[in-house]
């Protein structure tokens, strides 16, 4: 039987218990907002940069299920709550990679909080378990601040970006743990 938040044989602490949770709201948001950043792209006819942050969605969503997995394992029955709202509106391509750079760095904010709530609880193994996402956010805001840098370095030339964008998911492996 799967244990609750308030179930003393359960093997993790209170507050990473409840971090946990809250983490896949945040993943599952995060998702969402990919998936409105690449509707936007989907608009101005960008097909490349829609793709890439589609794929972005699928990845957010994946990790948040790698959180519903940990809780199970765990023994902890997830709980799933309300994702809040994603921004819709973007005045520029520039304006939307801002926002998916500034989901990231809120996100790795929120992982960093979650280690320090594992480390303050002495929960080794949730500490063990939030590593791989300690990393995975180092590559994130890296790969979202590069594209960023390059749409502006682009200007009003998103084809450019486009083609790059392209050859970026040609020469990328599937990754089978995301």
């Amino acid at each position: 039987m799967a244990k609750t938040a308030h179930d003393p044989s359960m093997i993790l602490k209170p507050g990473c218990y409840d971090g946990l949770n809250q983490q896949i709201v945040n993943e599952m948001h995060a998702s969402l907002q990919y998936n409105a950043i690449a509707s936007y792209f989907d608009s101005e006819g960008l097909p490349a940069l829609a793709g890439h942050f589609n794929r972005q969605a699928d990845e957010e969503r994946t990790h948040a299920l790698k959180f519903v997995k940990y809780l199970h394992d765990a023994g902890a029955r997830p709980l799933f709550k309300s994702i809040p709202d994603v921004r819709n509106d973007f005045k520029s391509a520039s304006d939307a990679v801002q926002c998916a750079l500034e989901g990231e760095l809120k996100v790795t904010s929120q992982i960093n909080d979650l280690v320090g709530t594992a480390s303050k609880q002495n929960d080794y193994m949730t500490h063990t378990f939030l590593q791989w996402f300690v990393t995975e956010q180092l590559e994130e805001v890296s790969t979202v601040s590069t594209l960023l840098q390059i749409i502006k370095h682009a200007g009003p030339s998103l084809l450019l970006v486009e083609d790059h964008v392209r050859r970026m998911a040609a020469a990328a492996p599937e990754e089978a743990d995301a």
